[in-house]
């Protein structure tokens, strides 16, 4: 039997929850090989060295140390170091994962080099070209020759675009993590630290530049932040850009003398998930988030105008908020009240096993 060098590629914290799912999989597929390539496009040791801990996940077989950046600076300095190991080190198969500069960037050189591509989380659309990360999704997808789609929307927004046979319902590889570390999280508890009650606090997540980057959306945000907080606990990990908003704009300063209010440094998966499955909600700009708190049946109110994970919105557990704070605050009543409309419906293929699909696919080619 052949054997296939996999690389897989990994640049960000979600990329590696995505990998780590992969990475699990039992060694059922014997013709794979599987390597690991870290871009380095999140390079903070506490934004990064953590998760390889806590997924058990193998030492890189390279480290391209790309750095911050701009996206074109950035995309630009992925695709020259990673075409040199390419060209080095050819893989039979390249697998990008989600929506960030990484994905694009090893996805260009794959088509340019003739490597096979296969896209984990094809198909997702939020229909705004103005999100960095929409672009990175259609340019992997016009490329890829294997895409293996997460939700049924994905699927019919791939097969509108023109792709064919080869498009994938497998499943999710987030929620693949989520059910294989589930167990060693319920046995944290982690909201005991900061003296909280189960289902007594809420636990809060923002980056997206539409949210922190203009001081005027920061100050709306923050004064809705500053309105939860009035009504219960609050715990907010803060991404380090975010960090730099809020301290330029002094709500870091304004946030802190807050009663009730936990700002705390970036904290690893099994930390934030232990916070998100014990809090009443869930805030939050980011799309892992809206999945994982659709699958635990926790309420999600997300400050974006749109999602690109609709199923999230109809299983009745994620609102997009669309800065009608009024609506925010309707829904934080409902909350309250035990009224948010929620549900215990499986989502097709969402049940641990995503990966195991993608690597039969793969090992098939």
């Amino acid at each position: 039997m052949k054997r296939i060098n996999v690389d897989i590629i990994v640049g960000t914290r979600p990329n590696f929850m995505k990998a780590a799912a992969i990475f699990s999989v039992p060694h059922t597929f014997n013709n794979l090989y599987l390597r690991l390539i870290h871009t380095g496009q999140h390079y903070d040791a506490e934004m990064v060295d953590i998760f390889f801990e806590q997924f058990k996940l193998p030492a890189p077989v390279c480290c391209l140390e790309v750095g911050s950046g701009t996206h074109a600076v950035q995309t630009g300095e992925i695709m020259k170091r990673y075409e040199q190991w390419v060209q080095n080190n050819r893989p039979d198969l390249c697998l990008v994962v989600g929506d960030v500069n990484s994905t694009a960037a090893c996805a260009i050189v794959c088509a340019k080099e003739r490597i096979r591509l296969g896209h984990v989380e094809a198909g997702l659309r939020s229909f705004d070209r103005s999100m960095p990360e929409e672009i990175n999704r259609i340019i992997t997808d016009s490329i890829a020759e294997l895409l293996f789609a997460s939700e049924p929307s994905a699927v019919q927004n791939l097969r509108r675009e023109g792709h064919g046979s080869y498009i994938y319902f497998v499943g999710n590889v987030m929620i693949d993590t989520l059910f294989r570390m589930r167990p060693q999280v319920e046995l944290l508890s982690m909201h005991r630290n900061f003296g909280l009650k189960k289902k007594g606090y809420a636990f809060v997540t923002l980056h997206r530049p539409s949210n922190v980057d203009d001081p005027h959306s920061l100050k709306e945000v923050c004064e809705q932040l500053k309105y939860l907080s009035e009504r219960m606990p609050v715990v907010f990990p803060i991404h380090p850009r975010t960090r730099k908003y809020l301290q330029l704009n002094g709500w870091e300063e304004k946030f802190s003398a807050m009663a009730g209010f936990h700002l705390l440094d970036p904290i690893g998966y099994l930390e934030s998930l232990s916070l998100v499955l014990d809090s009443q909600l869930v805030i939050t700009d980011s799309g892992g988030l809206q999945e994982e708190t659709t699958v635990l049946n926790i309420p999600c109110l997300t400050f974006r105008d749109n999602t690109e994970r609709p199923i999230t919105i109809e299983q009745g557990t994620n609102t997009l908020i669309k800065r009608n704070w009024n609506l925010f605050r309707e829904c934080l009543e409902r909350i309250e009240r035990g009224t948010y409309l929620q549900s215990d419906t499986r989502i097709p293929l969402w049940d641990g096993h995503a990966a195991e699909r993608i690597l039969k696919i793969c090992s098939e080619q």
